[in-house]
């Protein structure tokens, strides 16, 4: 499908809310609970695309095996990868930690090789993903060279989640069969989430002990559940509707630049020079995995 001039500004403001998520992450873990925040980011989201989508006439299904996939597909893509990406960004930038969470598509390119019997490796996706790992490789020079241990531990946390995000792709295809809109699902999977967070947070970061945050911080997940979650979901419908699937799917390039520049110009993140080679042969992999850049040196 072919994107107008409306679809790449939005295509644009979309990187910059989900950018967003690394530089309100970072201020928002820095008092309270890394486990906390996710919950009150998925509660918040849910609560507001619930009115929203109940302004416009749509349910959540009473179907015991969609909540099952709900539940299922929340902690694949909800609950374990935000988890681990917001107690990495207790030890890394959020730009850092948005270049690792570029590395989810070749992720998902893989894990369905090995699962899905129509998603095998073709020459560009088998090439991309070799320089994508390569890319991946350069985010831990400085890391390893240095033995920051802990920083070392952040980004293999945000390579995990995204690896888990690659196997909520692979899983959620099943919710092409549900006969779902994408909005419901999405809906569905932040309910779901929210369910399972609230008995962990409860046992683990014991809410009424918390010390009250600071307007920054509760401003910060406000904005990372309204903005970056809420409103992003709804822009990205959108552009799938009217863009499709793969146009949407470029914002994954766009999205560390958001959260790099965020990051620099407000909190004074500083990454180095591997970090940037990382990014650019990720970056460079997607690409060569979309295909459409050797389509176009052929023409």
């Amino acid at each position: 499908m072919r994107m107008m001039v409306v679809d790449w500004g939005l295509l644009g403001f979309l990187s910059i809310l989900w950018g967003g998520t690394f530089f309100f992450t970072s201020i928002a873990v820095g008092e309270l609970p890394p486990l906390t925040v996710v919950f009150l980011r998925v509660s918040i989201a849910a609560l507001a695309l619930f009115i929203y989508l109940g302004m416009r006439g749509n349910t959540l299904p009473r179907n015991r095996q969609v909540w099952k996939a709900f539940l299922t597909m929340g902690f694949l893509n909800n609950v374990v990868p935000f988890s681990l990406f917001f107690w990495a960004q207790t030890t890394i930038p959020g730009g850092l930690a948005s270049i690792a969470n570029a590395a989810t598509p070749v992720f998902s390119i893989t894990v369905a090789h090995f699962m899905l019997a129509d998603e095998k490796f073709t020459a560009n996706k088998f090439f991309g993903v070799v320089l994508a790992l390569i890319g991946v490789g350069f985010l831990f020079g400085k890391e390893v060279s240095s033995g920051a241990s802990v920083a070392t531990l952040g980004l293999l946390a945000c390579l995990t989640a995204a690896l888990c995000q690659g196997f909520s792709v692979v899983y959620g295809r099943r919710f092409n069969a549900l006969g779902l809109s994408s909005s419901v699902s999405a809906l569905g999977q932040l309910v779901a989430t929210t369910v399972i967070m609230l008995p962990v947070i409860l046992l683990v970061d014991h809410p009424w002990a918390l010390a009250t945050p600071s307007i920054a911080a509760v401003g910060s997940i406000a904005g990372m559940a309204l903005f970056s979650t809420a409103l992003a979901y709804m822009i990205f419908f959108h552009l799938l509707a009217t863009a499709g699937a793969v146009n949407a799917s470029l914002v994954t390039l766009l999205i560390p630049v958001s959260a790099i520049l965020l990051g620099t110009g407000f909190l004074g993140e500083v990454l180095a020079t591997t970090h940037f080679v990382g990014l650019a042969l990720i970056s460079c992999g997607l690409l060569v995995i979309d295909g459409r850049v050797l389509q176009v040196g052929r023409a």
